[in-house]
């Protein structure tokens, strides 16, 4: 798959991109967490079932696993910023359908159309890494990744404040109010994304990837009504297996598929995707388990018997730190790499989930409890996409991390059942309802402190970054930048871009393509106009250079494959004329 720029430049990235984009991922967390203080209410409000009223966040649940992937490749085909104001679009549209309704089948629609804006999170990050300057990427990514969380750890109290105080519609009508100031923000601040991927879109590998993760999580989140040993739950599981393997072939016989599966089989996406889901997993228990706890009754023997808001402002500090982690991971991925600050956010993980045992007794613990926790996912989550963004090119940004936002959305779909039937199961029940016991809530953290360890594992078998990788997400200042990208030149091509003067250009894309026509790697000039590609392996290239207000230009080269550096200046003519 190779990597296009279309004719018309993009506009230039303004300082205001970063908070924006950020505040798209927020959005969408808030739309997530909307019902967290109502789902006791939900039969209720909407005159149904109990079983039938979870429908209302499993569809939410199944359309965002659906969506994510689908929107990331549209982005790296179409354009990213045109995808993510779709994503938000949609968003609206379903927030203001719930709005207008008490009825459960219009509600179902409605929130399945908000699931929609799980997309957001990879566009923004594709776009980050296809506009933003190396010594600012890491950071900035730190940040997107982690807004799912942010936006969840405050929305929380909010959307308490507004379901205790007036009607609960009042929540899906800020939702869209936020979606809408969003999608005016994008467009007045974001430019759309230089890159595309050449090739179609994937039709049937998305209604084969959309029927294999519906029919995979549809009995993890229902499981535990069904029964998990029921006919209708292993079917389902069984033809969630055939589906997705029959896709998978389908995937790697089409020259342009949906995820390009041998990019994502390679060790360091596959470990990293794989670790996803185990942070998905702690994220989400703690989400379960602590708002329970702080608002049953005292008359428990262990409730801290606080209100649905002061219940929500204890855990918020979750999603606070994990705002105020993004610009420590800049400073130690810096130094460190992403896959060290990974490591380290697992470890601060376990810690708090093993504190986290021993401090249930008072309101005031479990807010020392969600702090920790948000420190270690916040490192944890901002690391995922700098291992993603490092192991593939960058015409598959979109979709790779699609990919990985869809694993991070299975490990909450599988935490979301674990925890729910530990808690069920070890319930008393007290005049007919089941009260959730501390035994329960212990054991749901211990379920969390093995999936951490798992992932720990799991981020230790993982490869070091090459050096382009590395120079490109470590670097947090100029100063770093600079250093690193006199390091990159090992092992690849250096030069500088110039025009028909023989001035610096300055952003230029430079595309590396190996002997069959593929990219081999793609990078960015830098102010003084130098470049720096590492090549994969020796042999022959063609270096094609691309900027706005000149034509292409497009160099062949050999590299020998040692450590030595090829100088090669790439000069382009002076305005591109067109027909």
């Amino acid at each position: 798959m190779t990597l296009t720029t279309p004719s018309r430049p993009a506009r230039s990235a303004s300082g205001a991109v970063v908070p924006v984009l950020a505040f798209a991922g927020i959005v969408v967390a808030v739309m997530q967490t909307l019902l967290v203080p109502v789902i006791k209410d939900l039969p209720q409000l909407l005159n149904t079932s109990a079983s039938n009223a979870t429908w209302v966040l499993t569809s939410t649940l199944l359309s965002g696993a659906v969506a994510t992937p689908i929107m990331g490749r549209l982005g790296d085909l179409y354009g990213k910023r045109r995808m993510l104001v779709t994503s938000l679009a949609v968003m609206v549209v379903g927030a203001l359908v719930s709005a207008f309704t008490s009825a459960l089948l219009p509600m179902i629609v409605g929130r399945t159309l908000q699931g929609f804006a799980m997309g957001a999170i990879p566009l923004g990050i594709g776009l980050m890494r296809d506009m933003l300057p190396r010594e600012k990427l890491g950071s900035a990514m730190a940040l997107m990744s982690s807004s799912i969380g942010v936006g969840g750890g405050l929305a929380l109290p909010a959307a308490a404040l507004v379901a205790q105080h007036t009607d609960w519609h009042a929540l899906f009508y800020g939702a869209a109010g936020l979606g809408v100031l969003s999608i005016a923000l994008t467009l007045l601040t974001v430019p759309e994304s230089p890159m595309r991927a050449e090739g179609s879109f994937d039709l049937l590998g998305a209604l084969g990837l959309s029927a294999g993760l519906v029919l995979f999580l549809l009995p993890i989140t229902k499981g535990s009504d069904w029964g998990w040993s029921s006919a209708t739950t292993l079917g389902l599981f069984a033809a969630a297996v055939v589906v997705l393997l029959l896709w998978g072939l389908l995937e790697l016989r089409i020259k342009a598929p949906l995820v390009d599966l041998r990019t994502t089989a390679r060790r360091e996406v596959l470990l990293t995707n794989l670790a996803s889901i185990m942070v998905g997993v702690a994220f989400y228990v703690v989400s379960l388990v602590l708002p329970q706890l702080l608002q049953l009754p005292t008359a428990t023997g262990y409730g801290l018997g606080q209100s649905m808001v002061v219940a929500g402002l204890c855990v918020a500090p979750l999603g606070l730190t994990m705002m105020f982690t993004a610009p420590v991971y800049a400073r130690l991925s810096a130094r460190y790499g992403p896959k060290v600050t990974l490591i380290l956010g697992l470890l601060i993980i376990a810690i708090g989930y093993g504190g986290g045992l021993g401090l249930m007794s008072a309101a005031w613990q479990t807010v020392v409890t969600s702090v920790m926790l948000g420190a270690g996912i916040g490192l944890a989550y901002s690391s995922l996409p700098a291992l993603i963004v490092g192991a593939v090119p960058a015409s598959e940004t979109g979709a790779a991390n699609g990919l990985n936002t869809l694993m991070r959305s299975i490990g909450t779909s599988v935490s979301s059942a674990v925890v729910g039937m530990v808690l069920a199961n070890t319930a008393d029940h007290v005049g007919g309802l089941a009260v959730p016991t501390m035994h329960g809530f212990r054991v749901s953290f211990l379920i969390a402190t093995a999936a951490v360890a798992l992932g720990l594992l799991l981020a230790l078998c993982l490869p070091r970054p090459n050096r382009q990788a590395a120079s490109q997400l470590r670097a947090s200042s100029e100063e770093e930048a600079n250093l690193a990208r006199a390091q990159e030149v090992l092992r690849g091509f250096r030069g500088r871009v110039l025009d028909a003067d023989g001035a610096p250009v300055a952003r230029a894309k430079v595309t590396l393509i190996d002997r069959r026509g593929r990219q081999a790697g793609a990078t960015l000039s830098a102010e003084d106009g130098s470049y720096a590609l590492a090549v994969p392996a020796e042999g022959p290239y063609v270096l094609a250079a691309r900027a706005a207000g000149h034509g292409p230009h497009a160099s062949a080269a050999t590299h020998a494959g040692d450590d030595r550096p090829v100088d090669l200046d790439l000069s382009l003519p002076g305005e591109a004329v067109t027909a």
